[in-house]
């Protein structure tokens, strides 16, 4: 059993690793659940045998004393073995969820990029756009292309700056 949930814990790292989702998330968590009902069935039978092998008990002779010292040797290994297989899906968990982060992570810093760079692109057309009468730039000649240069010339200096900073 526990040869097959680490087989299964083996074929979610490697999804976790290579795409994550979301039903992927939920099948660790599953295989989590399975875990603890394993470790929850182990946890008890490991005191009673404990108990038995400590105890002036008719039923353990020394003839039949290596079965239950096996016997408690095997429930180690399975608890042991379940807890490494429960830090192992908490790694996966963690990457996951590094992983995710990440992706959030560079969607907004793009998103703040464009933001930065339109931001003040849309206080230069606001203030080209008021109807004013007394506007000195309305009745220039080249006011449209004068205004067309700056938003350029705005956008150049502030991808300039970004890759100055290693942002873009």
């Amino acid at each position: 059993m526990l040869e097959k949930l680490g087989q299964k814990i083996e074929q979610l790292e490697e999804i976790v690793i290579t795409n994550p989702r979301q039903d992927t998330v939920r099948a660790v968590y599953a295989i989590k659940r399975e875990m603890i009902f394993v470790r929850k069935s182990v946890w008890p039978l490991r005191e009673v045998v404990t108990g038995m092998q400590r105890s002036e008990s008719a039923l353990i002779r020394e003839s039949n004393a290596a079965y239950f010292r096996d016997l408690h040797d095997h429930i180690m290994q399975v608890t042991d073995g379940v807890d490494t297989f429960r830090d192992l899906l908490n790694g996966m968990l963690d990457s996951y969820y590094s992983t995710i982060t990440t992706r959030t992570n560079s969607v907004m810093k793009v998103l703040t990029l464009f933001s930065a760079i339109f931001m003040p692109l849309t206080f230069i057309t606001r203030i080209f756009g008021m109807n004013f009468r007394n506007f000195p730039e309305l009745d220039w000649h080249y006011g449209f292309q004068g205004s067309l240069i700056m938003v350029v010339t705005v956008i150049i200096i502030m991808i300039a700056i970004f890759k100055w900073r290693k942002w873009l």
